[in-house]
């Protein structure tokens, strides 16, 4: 038995050699990921993903506010890695995606719904989670390479005051893309008695 859909999440892996040699333009690659996130499911039917699409100027400058924030905190002796990191890999990219949650969307069903206040954070966290599952495994159909990062909230404020975006975006996770420079290697799995009990 074989499904088209996971042969989809098959061909989803971390790329982090990337390039700018994209043939979708950014208005293409736009209306992708906006679909992919549009379509995702949320508890409550909530919708409380949110994303900033950056490309060009505006994605280099995410990175170089990146490496202006880690130069703050990391050793100076460090510093070159990191920056040789940001560069080669995430910058070098077409462009990003940075995933937030919406925290007015859930405050308001924290209200709205009481009983289950303490579960909707987490439940947040699915929906952003699947969002970003999302636009991943729809990039990588169109041969477009990605990995995920997490420089929040490292990068927060920066970010907030660079793009003035709503106080209430909770940023997430930050999904550099662009051309495959380098395949990733293959992927090995630990024994699925480990992480799977069937029962009858």
């Amino acid at each position: 038995m074989s499904s088209p859909f996971i042969e989809q999440i098959k061909v989803r892996r971390t790329i982090y050699a990337l390039g700018d040699q994209v043939s979708h333009t950014p208005e293409q690659l736009t209306t992708l990921i906006q679909d992919a996130i549009k379509h995702s499911p949320s508890s409550f039917n909530s919708q409380s993903s949110r994303a900033v699409i950056l490309f060009g100027a505006q994605h280099h400058k995410l990175w170089d506010i990146v490496k202006a924030e880690l130069k703050k905190i990391v050793p100076p002796e460090a510093y070159p890695q990191s920056e040789a990191k940001v560069d080669g890999s995430f910058r070098a990219g077409f462009g990003t995606v940075l995933f937030f949650e919406d925290t007015d969307v859930i405050k308001d069903l924290q209200q709205k719904f009481a009983l289950y206040a303490d579960n909707f954070p987490i439940w947040s966290e699915h929906a952003t989670g699947i969002a970003q599952f999302a636009v991943w495994t729809t990039l990588a159909q169109e041969k477009i390479g990605a990995s995920l990062q997490h420089y929040n909230p490292l990068i927060d404020q920066a970010v907030h005051k660079e793009w003035n975006l709503p106080a209430s975006w909770l940023l997430r996770a930050q999904m550099p893309f662009g051309s495959i420079k380098q395949p990733a290697g293959d992927k090995t799995f630990i024994d699925d008695a480990t992480r799977f009990r069937v029962f009858k």
